[in-house]
């Protein structure tokens, strides 16, 4: 077992990613240290973290011996080469969605992560998702009978593209399929695995834009009693009136969800995360969002039916860091893993063929 210590961290990027998503995580964590950040902003990450250094360049924070974590969160197209810096430094690295631009690209950090002998981890912190935690454990408990059906919406209403923005560039990696499409991929394949074909329209609807900005994929799966069951991950930035988070309807019943987890809008608006394992409750969701839950205790009466509200399950993207500690410090497995972001990545890619030939796909094993 290896030793407990303080794990250094620099985070190189401190746009909405580094300054919502990673900075406030890593600091509630004990065991990690937030060293340093690589950014552009200067005064914005100083006033932020006086206390931790503000660096321009990628080789400070390779050079610093006390670094032993590097976060990649800068725009989609630098994931590659940034993380591949790292990894041959002998840093380990967490990366932002997209894991990589292309699978092969994902292969070969895997590759060179475990010919360094270090860790390189997707950050799919939506795993932690108070939402998804609620519908993975309404699933544990089976009260659905057999799952048939998934849906699962990720939706904003953005009509007209921002401008001065690399999110809405042209280049493969932008876009809502390598944006949102990460978080939906990946929450599927954490419940069932990869699917065996996948159907997807992945388009541009709105009337000016340079990216994709709609999706629509169904994975397939063969589910059991030689029955099906198919997963829908939607997303579109034409969503004015949001659709449900989840929709899942099963032999038994069916599970209703709106709303977003709420730790992004949280921190957002300024809100300060606590230290993981403090008597602080850091954020739990209000009552009026939570689920519904509807069971047919007697399936040959379709009238009779049971029906109760689902207590959301606290969110917490803590959860994420305190494993990828773990994971360093030789305790744990890490719980997402690199061929995580390597699968989401490659169904991306099918997503997009299949859409391009407007047929279902074959997922290869």
């Amino acid at each position: 077992m290896v030793a407990e210590r303080e794990i250094g961290a620099g985070i190189v990027g401190f746009g909405l990613g580094g300054r919502v998503f990673h900075a406030p995580f890593l600091s509630a964590v004990p065991g990690l240290k937030l060293v340093s950040i690589m950014t552009r902003q200067v005064e914005e990450a100083s006033q932020a973290y006086p206390r931790v250094r503000i660096s321009r360049a990628l080789d400070e924070l390779l050079a610093d011996e006390s670094i032993e974590l590097i976060v990649i969160s800068t725009p989609n197209e630098t994931h590659f080469e940034l993380a591949s810096l790292a990894l041959h430094a002998g840093k380990h690295v967490v990366i932002d969605k997209p894991f990589a631009s292309t699978s092969a690209e994902a292969r070969q950090l895997i590759e060179l992560a475990q010919s360094q002998g270090v860790h390189v981890i997707p950050f799919h912190n939506r795993r932690w998702d108070g939402d998804f935690l609620t519908l993975r454990k309404v699933l544990a408990e089976g009260a659905l009978g057999r799952v048939v059906t998934i849906e699962s919406h990720f939706d904003r209403f953005r009509p007209t593209p921002r401008e001065n923005t690399w999110k809405e560039a042209d280049d493969p990696s932008h876009g809502m399929l390598f944006d949102l499409g990460p978080h939906l991929v990946d929450q599927m394949l954490s419940l069932y695995g990869m699917p065996e074909a996948i159907t997807a329209s992945v388009r541009a609807d709105r009337d000016h834009t340079e990216v994709e900005d709609a999706f629509d994929i169904t994975l397939h799966y063969p589910g059991s009693n030689g029955k099906g069951l198919l997963a829908h991950c939607r997303s579109s930035y034409l969503a004015c009136i949001n659709g449900p988070r989840f929709l899942v309807h099963g032999t038994n019943g069916s599970f209703l969800k709106y709303g977003l987890d709420p730790q992004e809008p949280a921190l957002v608006a300024g809100g300060r995360v606590p230290p993981l394992g403090s008597d602080e409750v850091w954020l739990e969701e209000k009552e009026s969002d939570w689920g519904k839950l509807a069971i047919a205790p007697v399936p040959s009466d379709s009238t009779l039916l049971v029906e109760k509200t689902v207590r959301t399950e606290p969110g917490d993207y803590r959860l994420f860091y305190a494993n990828v500690r773990d994971a360093i410090l030789g305790k744990a497995s890490p719980a997402v893993t690199a061929e995580d972001g390597y699968r989401v990545t490659r169904l991306l890619e099918l997503a997009r063929e299949s859409s391009l030939r407007r047929c279902t796909v074959k997922v290869e094993a």
